[in-house]
């Protein structure tokens, strides 16, 4: 299992070309990057997996985008909605991450979704980007959404993720700078340790049902 940082844009969503981020990366603790966008591929010794971010879709149009894209292993995410909308994504299979909780109202990620989000074990980001150059009610916003999240995320335990949406290397974080900037919303070590590792959980093969000993 490797330390990742779940969501980054290099170019040409970014700034920052996938090698120069990756070579970033090392230096900042991180093992794995997830780049929208981006084929996977491994430098300076840091896996990337490709990112697959669906926003603003229909859920019919989701799954047809997942099931054209199925073959490239890539890491899909969801842009999150309103709660009939995210009910309606953590069912959908091949979906691996709801992001943009922070950006929905308080009744779109509820214990109902919550309880999906683990048995389907779907992953729910936490954007640090807001929480980093964030500002006034944006940031408190954002923070305030989070520790409802994780509070949930207490009861069901749902995977989480840490992603910093990076779209240059100057808004990328070391691994100890972003487990701070974490503790600000409740998260302590073992949370911070279990999220960094959460693209493994969602990534991972499903177990089968029965096991022939």
């Amino acid at each position: 299992m490797k330390i990742t940082d779940a969501c980054v844009y290099p170019y040409p969503c970014g700034d920052s070309s996938v090698r120069r981020m990756a070579l970033e990366a090392k230096s900042l603790g991180f093992e794995r990057l997830v780049a929208n966008d981006i084929p996977p591929g491994e430098f300076y010794g840091i896996e990337i997996y490709t990112g697959l971010l669906i926003r603003d879709t229909a859920v019919r149009d989701i799954i047809t985008r997942i099931k054209r894209e199925r073959n490239n292993h890539a890491v899909v995410s969801v842009h999150a909605g309103d709660n009939g909308f995210n009910r309606a994504v953590i069912s959908t299979k091949g979906v691996h991450i709801l992001r943009g909780i922070q950006s929905s109202d308080k009744y779109a990620f509820d214990h109902v979704v919550a309880r999906m989000a683990a048995d389907h074990r779907v992953a729910v980001d936490i954007d640090l980007s807001p929480l980093i150059s964030g500002r006034g009610i944006t940031r408190q916003r954002a923070m305030h959404r989070y520790r409802d999240i994780l509070v949930l995320e207490q009861r069901f335990e749902f995977p989480i993720v840490i992603s910093s949406h990076a779209r240059s290397i100057l808004e990328m974080r070391a691994v100890r700078e972003i487990a701070g900037i974490c503790s600000l919303v409740g998260m302590d070590t073992p949370d911070i340790e279990k999220s960094f590792l959460g693209v493994d959980t969602v990534t991972a093969p499903e177990e089968t049902a029965v096991k022939v000993i």
